[in-house]
């Protein structure tokens, strides 16, 4: 068995790196208690006081742990942020799931819930159209988030300095002759996201395909993922993206309701 096998299946490493699962055993003990001293980790590992001192230190210096003001170990704000991802993404498709459907049903278009990593985007579910002709589900495909009207609705609820960190270098991948070229051209077009509170999607990631798009924020207005409508160009008339916008935005608030 590959050394690559054995870890998806959960079997112990060929070449185990002793700091590496030290750092992480002190991690899953917080599973059992809230809180630990130097001292409790060095019982715990086996090891010297140096030795525990210094994982603990790169711990903190990630944000896996902090020091509260008895100097006692606590788990830090990136191990919870973690932690609080992982769920979100999970319950984002069980709580969105319904507002697929019932746009699905109402437009008898494709309807994609995205979210975003990085500059990109992942889909996380499709309702799919029974229509002859339509846009076909994209569930598990990473496309580049600049590049679709989720990606751009998304974006759009990030201010300018953060939207320019995620594209440090500026530079923008080309699906096709309609997409965003330059990072200029995407912030005028987020400024115009913001602006309207919805995103389109004219032939930028795929020719013939268009979309309309909104970001679903939860209670605190973050966002947590976007839901697109994927039409193809012939049926994107100007009166079909009017309604479909109004129903976007009414279940952007029934989203954030829910997250209450």
């Amino acid at each position: 068995m590959s050394e690559e096998n054995k870890a998806s299946e959960g079997g112990s490493p060929s070449y185990p790196i002793s700091s590496v699962d030290n750092a992480l055993r002190l991690l899953l003990l917080f599973r059992e208690q809230q809180s630990m001293r130097l001292t409790d980790a060095c019982n715990y590992l086996g090891v010297a006081h140096s030795t525990a001192h210094r994982l603990l230190a790169m711990l903190i210096h990630r944000g896996f742990v902090r020091q509260d003001a008895t100097r006692a170990y606590r788990p830090g704000p990136m191990l919870v942020d973690i932690g609080l991802a992982v769920v979100q993404k999970m319950d984002v498709r069980t709580q969105a799931r319904p507002f697929l459907e019932t746009l699905a049903t109402r437009f008898g278009e494709t309807v994609h819930l995205v979210t975003l990593e990085g500059s990109q985007v992942r889909y996380l579910d499709s309702v799919e159209s029974d229509r002859t002709l339509r846009v076909i589900a994209r569930t598990g495909q990473v496309l580049p988030a600049h590049c679709t009207s989720a990606g751009k609705a998304l974006l759009g609820e990030f201010s300018p300095e953060q939207v320019r960190a995620l594209y440090a270098d500026e530079a923008l991948t080309i699906k096709t002759t309609r997409s965003i070229k330059s990072f200029a051209a995407l912030e005028n077009a987020l400024d115009d996201v913001r602006h309207q509170g919805y995103a389109t999607n004219y032939e930028e990631s795929e020719e013939g395909v268009g979309s309309v798009a909104i970001a679903l924020v939860n209670a605190a207005d973050r966002p947590v993922a976007s839901i697109a409508v994927a039409v193809p160009v012939t049926r994107l008339l100007p009166e079909l993206q009017i309604n479909l916008v109004k129903a976007l935005k009414e279940i952007r608030q029934q989203f954030r309701d829910l997250s209450v």
